[in-house]
């Protein structure tokens, strides 16, 4: 098989309103060599593709909807026509070679898009074959000439990933890390089946065997010593993704983070005081205020500040690490970054007393 498929249910739609009562189950025996290979990754090109179904279609990811309401404007200014398509709605599967297993615990976005490139074209005409109603232009001629379409592809999700989610990455992956970090320690106090029996309510663990609720597949899968990556995800919906049954390729469960809605949450609490007398009070502000991405004009506005005083701060910060600028169309988008997130974390909450510049 050459698709990443849904484990159970049709995603965070209109299908996953109704409870399915009986769906086929895949029983995936997990042997030593499996347990040894067990280990975590986190994917920015996943959380690209994923996130796709929430553009498409807000009102059935509700969480989402505050960051799709930032991104949708920026969008307008991309082309990524290519990756839509690849993403059907509703969301049975998704070609694998889309977002094939990352290769590191945490790849950068480069390096996933320079395995997508080096996809053979048999895998990506197999992949192409797996999506249902009828194919597209664009995919047509992705399908006609593979090498050359996967280069548009990566252009496509390139500009996707900066206008979407490049700018809210360093705050989607602390929340994945931790998720990471939630997993090793359960696995360390309760092994492999408290492990694998907590990621999902459509995933169990049975005398040495996996089962999967899945939409579309059931029967017998033999790992034969590959392991199985877990890779936890803001854009999953609620429901697990696999690539179980696709022999060529690393097997996988894309599972749903917790506390994703947190994401989207911007602090109506002051900045950390104790901050502030390190950094500055406006410098501060501005990290406080980039909890959520946003251009010079707009952190003006919420700060009372002047678009130049915004800019010389942004500069000193961005200059110090803390800041990042992304490009998105027209607009220049500036967040935080993990080393800004880990400061924030250890600075604490505000604080009653007054502040000093």
């Amino acid at each position: 098989m050459a698709a990443t498929l849904l484990a159970a249910g049709i995603g965070v739609d209109k299908f996953e309103q109704r409870r399915i009562q009986e769906v086929p189950v895949l029983s995936v025996a997990l042997g030593v060599r499996d347990l040894a290979n067990i280990r975590f990754a986190v994917s920015p090109l996943w959380e690209a593709v994923a996130s796709v179904r929430v553009v498409k279609n807000p009102q059935w990811f509700p969480q989402h909807l505050p960051w799709h309401r930032q991104v949708q404007p920026r969008l307008s200014a991309v082309d990524w026509q290519l990756l839509a398509d690849l993403v059907p709605v509703p969301t049975v599967v998704i070609p694998s070679f889309v977002c094939p297993p990352p290769s590191a615990a945490q790849p950068t976005i480069e390096c996933e898009l320079a395995a997508l490139a080096a996809t053979p074209p048999e895998t990506v005409r197999a992949g192409l074959d797996e999506l249902p109603g009828p194919r597209s232009p664009r995919l047509a001629a992705l399908h006609a000439d593979p090498p050359a379409g996967l280069a548009r592809l990566v252009e496509a999700i390139a500009g996707y990933v900066e206008a979407a989610i490049a700018p809210y990455w360093p705050r989607m992956r602390t929340l994945l890390e931790r998720e990471v970090l939630v997993g090793a320690g359960r696995m360390a106090a309760d092994g492999v089946r408290g492990l694998l029996d907590r990621i999902d309510p459509y995933v169990s663990w049975d005398d040495g065997t996996l089962h999967v609720d899945h939409l579309t597949r059931a029967g017998a899968v033999e790992l034969e010593g590959r392991g199985l990556l877990l890779v936890p995800s803001v854009f999953a919906g609620s429901r697990v993704w696999s690539n179980l049954t696709e022999r060529a390729a690393q097997p996988v469960l894309r599972y749903p983070a917790r506390a994703v809605g947190t994401l989207w949450e911007r602090s109506a609490a002051p900045a950390s005081q104790a901050l502030a007398r390190v950094l500055g009070h406006t410098r501060a502000t501005l990290l406080h205020e980039l909890a959520v991405p946003a251009a010079t004009t707009e952190l003006a506005r919420r700060c009372g500040l002047t678009a130049g005083t915004v800019s010389h701060h942004l500069t000193a910060l961005r200059d110090a690490g803390l800041v990042g600028a992304h490009r998105a169309g027209r607009f220049l988008l500036y967040a935080r970054t993990s080393s800004a997130e880990v400061l924030l974390a250890g600075a604490g909450p505000a604080e009653e007393t007054g502040h000093a510049e």
